[in-house]
């Protein structure tokens, strides 16, 4: 129909303008490190929120139509302490199994093919899992690399 047609080019033209801010900033990374994309998500959320507070929003269950007996107390899951330490004597016992001179290498080639552009680490750190490497093991390489993302805090 005319309304739903027009509805979506008027969706596409504001997306490709704000694309368009984006590309004139220098690109999403840029955009991303001055705080200009978390501002925007920052601000719609707020906006969001305070129409869903005014009502000017209506989210039925939250604001409008809601049932007296869903605001009773809300079963939470609980999980039993020895599922923790099951974990752990497991992770312990793989530690113990497999073979950590296999493990070190892949997670040595792991961090060479990061320091190198050129290099697909998907094939890297598949063979480190094949040998048991854990995944913690294998993001600690890769944050000795990267290093680890610090979002800035956008006011």
């Amino acid at each position: 129909s005319y309304v739903v047609e027009s509805l979506t080019d008027e969706i596409e033209k504001k997306a490709f303008e704000y694309i368009g801010r984006i590309d004139d900033m220098g690109g999403m990374l840029v955009a991303i490190e001055k705080g200009y994309v978390q501002k925007h998500i920052q601000d719609a959320a707020y906006e969001y929120q305070r129409s869903v507070e005014t009502k000017d929003a209506i989210v039925v269950g939250v604001n409008k139509f809601q049932v007296e007996e869903d605001r009773g107390e809300m079963n939470l899951l609980t999980v039993d302490s020895s599922v923790g330490e099951r974990q752990i004597a497991k992770l312990k016992e793989l530690r113990e199994s497999r073979d950590n001179i296999a493990v070190k290498n892949t997670l040595d080639d792991i961090e060479k093919a990061a320091g190198d552009d050129s290099q697909n680490l998907m094939p890297h750190i598949m063979n480190a899992v094949r040998n048991y490497a854990t995944e913690g093991e294998i993001c600690g390489v890769l944050r000795n690399v990267f290093g680890e993302y610090t979002e800035n805090i956008v006011l």
